[in-house]
């Protein structure tokens, strides 16, 4: 099982891991070897806009499908402290295969709110399968039809699709709730959109679907996969609305991508050529290395305060309101600490070849997304208040 400290420092880790839960694993040395081969086709994902298969395997043998499949099908019910250690571990490589295995992880989590004969398809012969998803906004519509759903509409930004076994899509209903549709991959046409200026190894492709039929029993309401439900037997995390620990998921692979500019960064500016200096011996550059380094630093800290908080109180009130807060506060750190590295790198760091480059842009792309909105953040904290549960929360 990953520590939830596991990658605070990188290639610092103290003892053995702690004994895996029943259910399969996403133990430290498989996420470690899905790190290292995602740093080994990290160059490739930024170019070729995907993943490359042996990458997806890795991430898939590390256990991130399985994370929080329910043990009744083989997965592992896991928690959400050691998915966002994992992830940022990940993301230390390659923040592209960081943000794919996140979301594998969580589309379990959802998946597993839809009827029990849904969830036999989907992990009947085993619980890492990996599962693309486009549930907000809701897009398309679906027609209710005889024994279910009729399913036209086009989603983007679906990450991972090129590689997965099953496709959740959320849509409008004429007169009613939003619905999420689980279908298999063969159903959807992926359109090869996906160019964006980071996290471009994603694959964060569109998808279509033209008169498809879908069947009630895969299917439920849009309300019922977000929000918090209450199942005696079930882990914490299953039991969580997607916004308690949405953002901080969100957010480990931009620590990642922040740590991987950090040590490019450091070895850049300690490093002497052609007879000059190494940079690091600039006063000024010191200043940036040392805040840089802190804010990263802290942001794992309050990452890993936030995802424990959110496995011990997944119900609790306040606890999601303040992870909220923390996760958009954090990304903003992020941005600041990966920005000061980018402008004092001189142009090296310009490079296309940089890695202070791309984390840099991968950072700013995580950062730009809805769940790490600090304005959506602020508002529902000051809503709930300053309650006794808050932000002196342990």
């Amino acid at each position: 099982m990953m520590p939830v400290s596991a990658g605070l420092q990188e290639g610092q880790r103290s003892g053995p891991p702690p004994a895996e839960r029943s259910g399969g694993p996403l133990a430290e040395e498989d996420v470690l070897q899905a790190a290292r081969a995602a740093g080994r086709g990290a160059v490739a994902a930024d170019r070729d806009r995907r993943l490359a298969p042996e990458v997806v395997a890795a991430l898939r043998e590390a256990g991130f499908a399985r994370h929080f499949v329910p043990r009744r099908w083989g997965g592992r019910e896991g928690g959400f402290a050691e998915l966002v250690a994992a992830t940022a571990l990940v993301g230390g490589q390659c923040p592209s295969a960081a943000w794919c295995g996140m979301l594998w992880a969580a589309h379990g989590r959802y998946a597993a709110r839809l009827p029990e004969e849904a969830q036999r398809e989907l992990w009947g012969g085993g619980p890492d399968t990996l599962i693309a998803a486009a549930l907000v906004p809701p897009s398309g519509e679906a027609r209710p039809v005889p024994g279910g759903w009729l399913l036209d509409g086009r989603w983007d930004c679906v990450s991972g699709v090129d590689f997965c076994d099953w496709v959740l899509l959320a849509a409008p209903v004429p007169d009613a709730p939003a619905r999420v549709l689980a279908l298999p991959r063969s159903d959807v046409v992926v359109h090869d959109t996906w160019r964006s200026t980071g996290l471009r190894g994603t694959g964060s492709n569109r998808v279509e679907v033209c008169a498809v039929f879908v069947p009630d029993r895969r299917s439920c309401a849009l309300g019922e996969v977000l929000g918090a439900v209450v199942e005696p037997g079930a882990s914490s995390a299953r039991q969580a609305s997607a916004q308690l620990a949405g953002g901080l998921m969100f957010c480990a692979p931009a620590l990642g991508a922040a740590r991987l500019a950090l040590r490019s960064w450091n070895r850049w500016a300690r490093t002497a050529s052609a007879g000059r200096p190494a940079a690091l011996g600039d006063t000024t550059l010191q200043r940036a290395l040392a805040r840089s380094a802190a804010e990263i630093d802290a942001v794992a800290l309050l990452l890993a305060r936030a995802a424990v908080g959110a496995d011990a109180e997944p119900t609790a009130p306040g606890v999601e309101a303040v992870n909220r807060r923390d996760a958009a506060v954090a990304a903003e750190v992020l941005v600041e600490a990966v920005e000061r590295l980018f402008r004092m790198g001189g142009a090296h760091a310009r490079d296309d070849t940089s890695e202070v480059q791309r984390a840099w842009r991968d950072v700013h792309t995580v950062a730009a997304h809805g769940a790490l909105r600090l304005d959506a953040a602020a508002c529902a904290y000051a809503a709930w208040g300053d309650r006794e549960d808050g932000a002196d929360r342990p």
